[in-house]
């Protein structure tokens, strides 16, 4: 079930690490809400991180896009699964050593950052690195597979199937590592998210007792904060939504749930059990087994405390039955 806190999320932790795309922005514009909650949640003391698995951006970039949009970062405020993964690698192999790099500008910064340094693929090497690098000569990819084939460690910025593009989504990194895989069958260690390493290095570089991951995908974001055991918190302002959610299997899913970042700001009450009926903030939710099964809402309220009702439902039969409850029908009330 849902966590719940007497106190606001910010005032409970004490570092939150935001996902970008979909918690902070949309493209080149900032997601409502979004630049005062971070505001607000600074203003009582929270640390504030802005980690992303894109690995081509250097974190001056990011920071620089952020404060664009209204959200003021310093360049220490972002971490990359680039930096995570140049961390892996100096972590294992130590500083000066050479590093097969398959990437753009924003792993090469990395990895001169943690004192490794960037070769060719035909050059002498401990260790590959490869991330999302659009213009990538195929001839490389193909020296570089050879040599991971034939023992060459191997360390992959992220597994991102997807990313978006000005037309639209397109294959990601993740594609490539996909087909690196199948021809060397070799895993490689994973610098971003779901993977441990980029929370981690967050953690790391921006301190913090308690931290709180934040994102809006159950498949990254959410996991990755709960392989680092850290509690969540899923926005829906970007990719997971109702669908995905009601059918979450109890290893997956969020400690807090909030129509957009304001759910930082705001405590998360209980949610009331009684029988197969969940009541929380004046709305009670109730299974329908006869034209269903499906989740009935009823009463009024905040649109947090409607998740909270509706998801303590859906849960409940998911976990007793093995299969999500319906939701046609069920609408979310609009966020004020």
């Amino acid at each position: 079930m849902l966590a719940s806190t007497s106190r606001p999320l910010c005032e409970e932790h004490d570092l939150a690490m935001f996902d970008l795309d979909g918690v902070i922005y949309v493209g080149g514009h900032a997601v409502e809400h979004a630049p005062e909650s971070v505001a607000s949640a600074r203003e009582t003391g929270m640390r504030v991180a802005f980690v992303t698995n894109n690995a081509s951006r250097p974190p001056s970039t990011v920071a620089d896009h952020l404060t664009d949009i209204g959200v003021p970062a310093r360049v220490d405020d972002v971490v990359t699964s680039s930096q995570a993964a140049a961390r892996v690698l100096r972590d294992r192999l130590g500083a000066g050593a050479r590093v097969v790099a398959l990437g753009t500008t924003g792993l090469l910064e990395a990895l001169d950052a943690e004192g490794l340094v960037a070769v060719g693929p035909d050059d002498e090497a401990e260790a590959l690195v490869t991330g999302y690098a659009p213009d990538l000569p195929w001839k490389d990819l193909m020296r570089g597979s050879v040599r991971v084939r034939d023992g060459l460690f191997w360390v992959a910025t992220n597994t991102d199937m997807t990313i978006p593009t000005p037309y639209g989504v397109a294959p990601g990194h993740g594609v490539l590592v996909e087909m690196m895989r199948r021809f060397t069958g070799v895993e490689p260690v994973v610098g971003g998210k779901p993977a441990p390493p980029l929370l981690e290095e967050t953690i790391r570089r921006v301190g913090g007792e308690r931290p709180l991951m934040v994102g809006d995908r159950i498949d990254t974001d959410i996991e990755g904060g709960i392989a680092v055991g850290v509690p969540t918190l899923l926005v829906l302002t970007g990719v997971s939504g109702l669908e995905e959610l009601v059918g979450t299997a109890p290893e997956h899913r969020p400690s807090y749930v909030s129509p957009d970042l304001r759910g930082l700001l705001v405590e998360h009450p209980e949610v009331s059990v009684d029988g197969g009926s969940a009541t929380c903030g004046g709305w009670t939710a109730s299974l329908d087994e006869e034209n269903g099964p499906r989740v009935l809402v009823d009463g009024s309220g905040d649109a947090q405390a409607w998740w909270r009702a509706v998801l303590s439902v859906a849960w409940r039969h998911l976990d007793a039955t093995g299969e999500p409850v319906g939701i046609d029908g069920l609408n979310p009330p609009e966020a004020d």
